[in-house]
């Protein structure tokens, strides 16, 4: 394995890796809002997971668009 090849599997493990963590952080999000019972902790789930989603959204296609190889 070259290690241009090594290089773009550690990237599209770090965007795998961003995308796993918008979810988890979605999923916990949603727990905390099912399970609280006060309305200051259901308002941070509900914080949460925008943020999340926004990181789902938001990060792999940053990471895509800053390591695309460039046109020859």
């Amino acid at each position: 394995m070259t290690p241009e090849d090594r290089l773009a599997r550690r990237r599209w493990f770090a965007i795998l890796a961003a995308r796993f963590a918008g979810f988890a952080g979605a999923v916990f999000g949603l727990v905390l809002v099912a399970r609280a019972e006060a309305f200051a902790p259901k308002l941070l789930g509900v914080a949460i997971v925008l943020s999340a989603m926004a990181v789902i959204a938001i990060v792999p296609p940053a990471l895509a668009h800053r390591w695309r190889t460039p046109p020859e």
